[in-house]
């Protein structure tokens, strides 16, 4: 299994920006894809996962409304838009597979490398 994150970068409060997640190895209808935010000195949180198993996405509070996770089956790529972005949003945004979506970051099987978003203007 192999998970690739871009789209990172500057973003100014209140904007925009899309995260790509490329997956291969893994089927996105038989599993979990789930985005987690690593900031130092803090334990990693779930912020977004879509799952096969589940009838919706489901989203920590603090993004709920903001941000959205959504799949293409065809490209075998799972985004995270971004939107109305705020300060607290910044960290590194890895993806990470599994059967079943977890919010204990190490629960999940196989990670990305994260890809690092900083809001500030």
């Amino acid at each position: 299994v192999q998970l690739v994150e871009s789209g990172g970068g500057l973003v100014q409060p209140g904007g925009a920006l899309t995260l790509s997640c490329a997956v291969s190895g893994f089927s996105l209808d038989n599993g979990a894809i789930g985005w987690f935010r690593q900031t130092p000195g803090r334990p990693q949180q779930e912020i977004a996962c879509i799952s096969s198993s589940e009838r919706s996405p489901r989203y920590a509070d603090a993004v709920r409304h903001r941000f959205t996770i959504s799949r293409d089956y065809a490209k075998s790529t799972v985004y995270l838009r971004m939107t109305d972005v705020k300060s607290w949003d910044t960290g590194t945004y890895v993806c990470a597979s599994d059967a079943r979506c977890d919010d204990y970051y190490w629960g999940m099987a196989h990670y990305g490398k994260g890809t690092l978003v900083t809001v500030s203007s």
